[in-house]
């Protein structure tokens, strides 16, 4: 929606009209487009945004992610249930409706008038109210389709970041779900439909309560009939059931859980999924990206009852973006979606985010939510590990953060997936990049399940762990190509098994009442054909398990410990090399590494 000049004429129009003033302080909280379009006798599409803000902070104190879920939730209900009040009654004597986004404390209100938006903007506890206008997402840079011949083994994106690695080790997803915002879902594609979480292995009897959520409700004006059907959407509204009137969704979630005998397209081929469609054949709101979120957080069912934050995704893919070029350029918009994304971190779920196809200049990340702090934004890779021509460089202006972007790169050019029909194609895009690592959250997770919840330290394992690359260009001085992280490549390519490796080794955090660090004497070390733990204070059932460089188990001992305990252990069969140990007890932890020579 452009800017108009009549905003001025529009204020008297209304002053008039209610008897007010130009300089009365609602009409500042009415966005100019809005203005604009009431003053040529239009409606709008609007989000009225509260002041009221949910401190979410004790989160970050809590040990799991069912209790940060559950404690985020109830907060963020409280906040909006409170603060909506006036505005929903308002809603109800105008005979309007709307769509509470508690996730953010804003409501959707669709075709609003003149009449209703200055009755709402008056009610001190309202903000502002904004745009919600229809954006076209661009899709992937590349298609292709694929021919039989390369239906057989395993994906090269998916070899390239060393995942096959991971499955020898017996980590494939299994027990975590990823939750996927995007074109929708062909969920019987024989891919992706055994890794559906409502599956139950009959078309009849599948239950998509909390597994699916439809936030297309009306259809874009703006379409233009791309399908060749005037007016109809081939999955109609509110669908009951996962339905794509693209393509993109269903190859996306084919490159994180998508598996068929040896077409082997997937990282995580055991973890099981759930979605969301945000868009309509291509064209979202920020009110739906932002429904698609709010489902997550706290998964309903179909009739959008029973909210249950325990059936909440571990990690996120978004492969969409509000592009300025189609008037998302409200930065109160911007602040919502980033606001969702901080909230779904604060309850324990990863957001992966395509980083953007705008390359390959540098300051082209700017698209929200890929340059936002709070969203793991993910560049795009070749086969032969250049970063892509496409592929937004950072740094982030667009903010005046200077802040480094993306976080890592995965492969995103000519990566075969599903797509509708039972059939696969090749796309290229970031959007093809964030799935990578959108399924090696879920191994690192079905490695290590005590990780799940805890958001900052899944990133920075995946960060950690990547492959360094420099990028040619460089985007100032401040910004050189070879540094680590760079605007192109961020800390780098991921890699799978470094990260899982890194992950089998990571221990809760230490809060009050929680088990303590534990002192522990290891020697000798570097060691030749055995080594001596002394340990002390232990208390109860304890473990001590050592690991190769591979993250597999090569000793694995279960006692009941009292206060002191010694124990040698012989190295005469394993080779050379270096190997770690974690120690868990009653009372406490500890861990390290140890040398052989």
């Amino acid at each position: 929606m452009k800017k108009s000049c009549f905003v001025f004429i529009l204020c008297i129009i209304l002053g008039n009209l209610f008897g007010q003033t130009p300089a009365e302080p609602w009409r500042t909280k009415i966005a100019p487009d809005i203005c604009a379009a009431l003053d040529r006798g239009e409606v709008a599409d609007v989000l009225v945004v509260f002041n009221a803000k949910t401190d979410l902070s004790a989160a970050q104190n809590l040990n799991t992610k069912s209790q940060k879920a559950r404690f985020v939730f109830a907060r963020l209900q409280e906040t909006a249930s409170l603060s909506q009040q006036n505005a929903l009654r308002i809603l109800s004597e105008h005979g309007s409706s709307s769509n509470s986004l508690f996730l953010v404390n804003a409501l959707a209100i669709e075709r609003a008038g003149a009449s209703l938006l200055h009755e709402l903007a008056q009610l001190p506890e309202i903000e502002g109210i904004t745009a919600d206008p229809w954006i076209e997402f661009g899709g992937p840079v590349e298609t292709s389709v694929s021919g039989a011949a390369d239906r057989n083994g395993v994906e090269w994106g998916i070899a390239k970041i060393q995942a096959p690695d991971v499955w020898a080790l017996g980590y494939t997803g299994q027990n975590i779900t990823i939750g996927g915002a995007d074109t929708g879902y062909d969920w019987v594609h024989p891919a992706i439909q055994r890794k559906y979480r409502g599956w139950t292995g009959d078309v009849t009897t599948t239950q998509h309560d909390f597994n699916w959520h439809d936030a297309i409700h009306e259809l874009s004006p703006l379409n233009n009939d791309t399908l060749g059907n005037p007016g109809v959407n081939p999955c109609g509204l509110d669908s009951p059931v996962p339905c794509d009137d693209g393509s993109h969704g269903t190859h996306t979630m084919g490159t994180m859980t998508g598996s068929e005998g040896d077409n082997l397209i997937g990282v995580a081929p055991d973890a099981q999924w759930i979605g969301c469609r945000n868009m309509e054949r291509g064209w979202g709101k920020p009110s739906t990206y932002i429904e698609c979120f709010q489902w997550f957080i706290a998964p309903t069912d179909l009739g959008g009852q029973n909210p249950d934050p325990d059936r909440a995704p571990h990690v996120i893919n978004n492969s969409w973006y509000c592009s300025e070029e189609e008037g998302c350029t409200d930065l109160s918009v911007h602040e919502l979606l980033r606001k969702a994304v901080f909230n779904l971190r604060a309850s324990g779920i990863l957001v992966v985010v395509a980083n953007g196809n705008f390359g390959p200049g540098c300051f082209t990340t700017y698209g929200p939510p890929a340059y936002f702090e709070e969203s793991f934004s993910v560049g795009a890779t070749r086969i032969d590990d250049y970063i892509s021509t496409f592929s937004s460089r950072g740094p982030v202006t667009i903010d005046g953060s200077n802040r480094m972007k993306p976080n890592v790169s995965a492969p995103g050019q000519d990566v075969r997936s599903s797509i509708p029909g039972g059939n696969y194609a090749n796309f290229s895009g970031t959007s093809m990049a964030g799935p990578h690592v959108a399924g090696l959250v879920a191994l690192i997770l079905s490695a290590n399940p005590s990780l799940a919840g805890h958001v900052d330290d899944i990133e920075d394992i995946v960060e950690k762990t990547a492959i360094y690359f420099a990028d040619t260009l460089d985007c100032g001085i401040e910004s050189p190509g070879a540094a680590r992280p760079n605007h192109a490549y961020g800390w780098g390519r991921v890699d799978a098994l470094g990260a899982v490796q890194a992950a089998l080794l990571w221990q809760s955090p230490v809060h009050t009442n929680d088990p303590v660090l534990l002192s522990a004497t290891v020697s000798p070390n570097p060691l030749t054909e055995s080594v001596n733990f002394a340990f002390e204070h232990l208390s109860g059932e304890t473990t001590l398990e050592i690991f190769n460089v591979e993250g597999r188990s090569v000793l694995a001992k279960i006692w009941q410990a009292q206060l002191r305990e010694s124990l040698n252990v012989s190295f005469e069969n394993h080779p050379e090399g270096v190997y770690f140990w974690k120690l868990k007890s009653g009372t406490g932890f500890a861990s390290g590494k140890l040398v052989k020579h």
